[in-house]
């Protein structure tokens, strides 16, 4: 299919990736347990029908995940000046995807990918919401920087913007199912209950398992830790 996924991304160091998630994770545990969610991220775009993956990157990625990926570098700037300057990557369609969702699966993207395959794309542009109010995925079948520079990034209306941003340009905008960025720990658990049998499942029971009671939010299934089917 000829479209390009990017993947946008940083290095995992303790004490600058998932601050969110401390307490109750130490720094060190909220940085292996991004790692995990990046790897996973990438391992399943590699299944995805597309011409092109870039993997956007702050940082040295592990060669594990570079695997299949054309690396920039990230540019400067407030994120949604990065994720403008995504669009001069590529001259065809594109599909912005973060590491913060690690249930990715193909499903999700089941409409986006139907519509982009047919020889006249219902849809110019599609969006995942996040249910804190951001979005997990931007497509841009005629990518324009400028249909994302200038909206405010992280915060409860985010998503709401760039939809807004993208209907005044006057483009028919499909929508993605809603998913659960991994921010804080809570989120983690719910994601985990979504890719059960995945490695971010695992890592994430093996997280509670050793919290005291009172600091976990939730729990994670058991199929999470007995090898339930993992999603693809």
């Amino acid at each position: 299919m000829n479209f390009t996924i990017a993947v946008i991304a940083k290095e995992c160091i303790p004490g600058k990736a998932k601050t969110r998630l401390t307490p109750p994770l130490t720094p060190a545990q909220a940085a292996a347990l991004a790692q995990t969610s990046l790897s996973q991220t990438l391992e399943t775009v590699r299944s995805f029908p597309a011409a092109r993956r870039v993997l956007v990157f702050e940082g040295t990625p592990l060669r594990r995940d570079a695997a299949g990926f054309e690396v920039v570098a990230q540019s400067t700037g407030r994120l949604d000046e990065r994720l403008a300057a995504i669009c001069s990557l590529v001259t065809g369609p594109l599909l912005i995807l973060g590491m913060d969702t690690p249930q990715l699966s193909l499903a999700p993207l089941a409409g986006l990918v139907a519509d982009w395959s047919a020889p006249t794309p219902r849809h110019d542009a599609w969006i995942g919401p996040a249910s804190d109010g951001g979005f997990w995925a931007l497509g841009l079948h005629r990518p324009d920087g400028g249909l994302v520079r200038g909206v405010e990034m992280s915060t409860p209306r985010t998503g709401a913007q760039q939809l807004a941003r993208l209907a005044s340009a006057g483009l028919a905008v499909g929508m993605l199912p809603t998913l659960t960025d991994v921010d804080h720990f809570a989120d983690a658990l719910a994601a985990a209950r979504d890719c059960s049998g995945t490695p971010f499942a695992r890592a994430v029971d093996r997280l509670a398992l050793g919290l005291p009671t009172a600091k976990v939010p939730g729990s994670v299934p058991a199929e999470a830790s007995t090898g339930g089917r993992a999603r693809t």
